[in-house]
């Protein structure tokens, strides 16, 4: 009898699970355009929830402020490339895992995107200092899954090292994208970044 009655309700939960994320993608896209066409600080959070068919309190329920729309995908990048990483064979040194995850992720997205998005991030001081403060939980979270990969306690050390100096890597190569108003992929910006990492250590 109780697997009739979980099976209805596990349904039930998924359903609305699916309903969430739709939702969520719906108005971080729906966001993502009115930013480009319109100017960051020039769309209100009103025209946001409008624009997606939800209420402003709906809109709560999912962001505390539109500031989280950006910053969701600075995070979700993270998340990504820790699921990268993941995929990545033993038999290699950690940084050539972690080169390799962060190009697999970053070369799926379009240059003039990826320099669209970083220029509204950099367009608000806000967005810019939280971004910023972001990647600190993005070392943490790269070390968490390098210690998992290779689990020998000697080498916590040294894979919160390879976590740092990763992050400084990613950095300076978008600060490189933009610089070179995206006249190189993001994924060339990387490499080089990684190569001059490794000659130095």
């Amino acid at each position: 009898m109780l697997p009739e009655k979980d099976g209805p309700a596990t349904s039930k939960d998924g359903l609305r699970e699916r309903k969430r994320r739709e939702t969520l993608q719906r108005i971080t896209e729906v966001g993502m355009g009115l930013f480009l066409q319109k100017g960051y600080e020039a769309t209100t959070l009103d025209e946001i929830a409008a624009a997606a068919g939800i209420s402003r309190r709906t809109f709560f329920y999912y962001f505390k402020s539109k500031d989280d729309i950006l910053l969701s995908l600075q995070n979700e990048m993270g998340d990504v490339i820790v699921t990268s990483l993941k995929t990545q064979t033993l038999d290699r040194r950690p940084l050539d895992a972690v080169r390799d995850a962060v190009i697999a992720v970053c070369s799926r997205f379009p240059t003039d995107e990826m320099m669209a998005i970083d220029e509204l991030m950099r367009s608000s001081p806000a967005v810019q200092a939280r971004k910023q403060a972001s990647y600190v939980q993005h070392e943490d979270d790269l070390f968490q899954a390098l210690r998992e990969r290779w689990p020998d306690p000697q080498r916590e050390t040294g894979l919160r090292l390879v976590a740092m100096l990763s992050m400084g890597a990613i950095r300076l190569s978008f600060e490189a994208l933009k610089r070179e108003n995206g006249a190189r992929p993001i994924a060339d910006l990387l490499r080089e970044a990684f190569n001059a990492l490794k000659a130095e250590i």
